[in-house]
């Protein structure tokens, strides 16, 4: 919790009991989308809408505190933003995995520019569905 409290000070956001509700639930699950994030919190803060969620994520996304991953035909997740990550995305039960991308992949990318951010999506079937 320290640590989701640091991430909140180094950006001058408050650190409300929702708002670190939210980053605690989307730490514990890794990737989660907004409806998830809901109903995982709706009991513990009854009076909080959907609406809420929605404008914290995209102020949390503002301050750089949250990637969002786009998946194909569904709704996109979130994660607390890390070193520069791809995601496997399994094709048949939605499951994201991270993965390292390592500069050694393409030497030639050195060279050319100096890389500040990228998305990388591969897309199969993981070990649990083959």
């Amino acid at each position: 919790m320290e640590k989701l409290t640091t991430l909140l000070q180094q950006s001058s956001l408050k650190s409300t009991p929702q708002r670190l509700a939210i980053l605690k639930t989307i730490d514990k699950y890794g990737h989660i989308c907004i409806e998830d994030i809901y109903n995982e919190l709706k009991s513990t803060f009854p009076s909080m809408s959907l609406a809420t969620i929605y404008k914290n994520i995209n102020t949390l996304k503002d301050e750089n505190i949250l990637s969002e991953i786009n998946i194909q035909n569904a709704k996109p997740k979130y994660e607390i933003k890390k070193h520069s990550h791809g995601h496997f995305i399994c094709k048949n039960c939605g499951s994201i995995y991270d993965f390292e991308l390592q500069n050694s992949c393409n030497p030639h990318l050195n060279e050319i520019s100096k890389i500040e951010d990228s998305e990388v999506y591969l897309y199969g079937i993981c070990k649990k569905c083959k």
